[in-house]
């Protein structure tokens, strides 16, 4: 498998083969992708979040757990309804919402692991994004005109509106505090986020209701991966909430079938009634030694708060009710639906995936894992194709979806709703295999071969 990157924004993805040109292991440049993503792609995340990666050396894998954790304190929630195309969801946000962060401490332990660059290399390619700015894409104003009640909240309206209205595709985001915040991270390392002059700042803030104790006693967590059949491969992934160690083993085989009827079983496979729409960004690398890394982050949707002088948004993972399941006590990690993951035959490493997309996060991924390694599909063209969101009584499609199918179902009772156009909905993929890469047109996603 030649190196390459995928992610969610051109910017990220430059950012990873720079590295990897530099002699960068894949875990390089995932971190230095990752904090590239979160200058670039601050409307679906930022340094603040939760996350889950994947990583193989070549001979092992492991995942590794840097999801947000639970704080000491509880405190009041401001709620707020967000409509995901004709769904409306109700967040919960502002200070209280923010649960500890994982993603640094996960950032450190990629890199002292995995990594073989100096920290400061990995933290340069950010830094000269924050100095300059990043052109908007015309997905990432999609998503910031629909996040605009949150994103137009105390710092977040001088950073995203311009004029009266949100910033636009091609318009500069200029974030000038992600400079300091950078600069803090290069000179002292993740550990700046958890006992240094960030934690101090985040300390520092009104309504936040995590303690100095909470943010020394972070940890990102090391952990087996879960190992599942697939049509001929073996996947490894993570379980909890995402589900997909459940989905995958007896997903249909969909080689073969005419276009409706490879829809019609989708459907069935795939049906759900969950709700939610946390935004997330995603990012794959594999070096030119066959090293492996996928890593998810996100921040919810964002708390509406920013870190005075640093211009870091809160997370709101403690509002997110589609995530919040069982009694956690304070320390403990919450729960995600994100699943990085890695698909081996006997050849070796064959794909290396991760998926945004919360509630619809496992039906991107099943897709795309589908199309390429089950109907042989290029990772651009698998990524790429109309996607199926099927609930009970409800099946969302993107145009392109085969109307053949979608009579059928409509003759069994179900309501189609028909989407205009590709939307960042039906979740975000990113994937590095055999016969290419691809990032997801839903999220001006980009992807380099090198």
């Amino acid at each position: 498998m030649r190196a390459g990157v995928a992610a969610g924004h051109p910017a990220t993805a430059e950012v990873g083969a720079e590295i990897l040109t530099e002699g960068g292991s894949a875990a390089d440049a995932v971190v230095a992708m990752c904090l590239a993503s979160c200058v670039g792609e601050t409307v679906y995340s930022g340094l603040l979040a939760g996350c889950h990666a994947i990583v193989s050396d070549g001979s092992r894998v492991v995942n590794l757990d840097g999801f947000a954790a639970v704080p000491s304190e509880t405190a009041e929630l401001l709620e707020i309804p967000i409509g995901f195309g004709d769904e409306v969801v109700v967040y919960s946000i502002g200070p209280a919402s923010c649960a500890v962060p994982g993603l640094p401490a996960a950032l450190g332990e990629l890199w002292e692991k995995q990594g073989r660059l100096p920290w400061r290399q990995l933290v340069e390619p950010a830094l000269e994004l924050a100095r300059n700015g990043v052109p908007l894409p015309e997905m990432h104003e999609r998503s910031l005109v629909m996040l605009g009640d949150v994103f137009s909240l105390g710092r977040g309206r001088e950073l995203f509106v311009r004029e009266g209205r949100m910033l636009q595709t091609g318009e500069v985001l200029v974030q000038p505090g992600l400079v300091q915040t950078l600069e803090a991270l290069a000179e002292e390392g993740a550990e700046s986020v958890y006992r240094g002059s960030l934690a101090e700042a985040l300390l520092g803030m009104d309504g936040v209701v995590f303690t100095a104790g909470d943010l020394r006693g972070y940890a990102a967590r090391w952990t087996d991966p879960v190992l599942v059949d697939f049509h001929g491969h073996r996947v490894a992934t993570r379980g909890g909430l995402s589900g997909v160690p459940e989905l995958l083993p007896g997903f249909p085989r969909l080689a073969g079938l005419s276009a409706a009827d490879r829809v019609l079983e989708f459907v069935k496979a795939l049906e759900t009634n969950e709700l939610g729409g946390e935004h997330t960004t995603n990012m794959v690398a594999v070096d030119r030694h066959g090293r492996a890394c996928v890593l998810t982050h996100s921040l919810g949707v964002g708390a509406g708060v920013w870190v005075p002088g640093f211009d870091l948004q809160l997370n709101n993972l403690l509002g997110e009710s589609d995530i919040a399941f069982g009694e956690p006590r304070p320390g403990d990690h919450l729960q995600s639906r994100m699943a990085p993951s890695l698909a081996f035959d006997d050849q070796g490493l064959a794909l290396a995936i991760g998926a945004a997309g919360a509630t619809r996060l496992k039906m991107a991924l099943s897709t795309v894992l589908s199309g390429i390694l089950d109907e042989g599909l290029t990772p651009e063209d698998a990524v790429a194709r109309p996607r199926v969101h099927p609930m009970p009584t409800l099946v969302d499609v993107e145009p392109g979806v085969d109307e053949a199918a979608l009579e059928a179902l409509e003759a069994q009772g179900r309501t189609v709703r028909r989407w205009e156009q590709l939307h960042h909905y039906f979740g975000g993929v990113s994937c590095v295999g055999r016969t290419g890469a691809a990032g997801d047109p839903r999220r001006n996603g980009e992807a380099i071969v090198l």
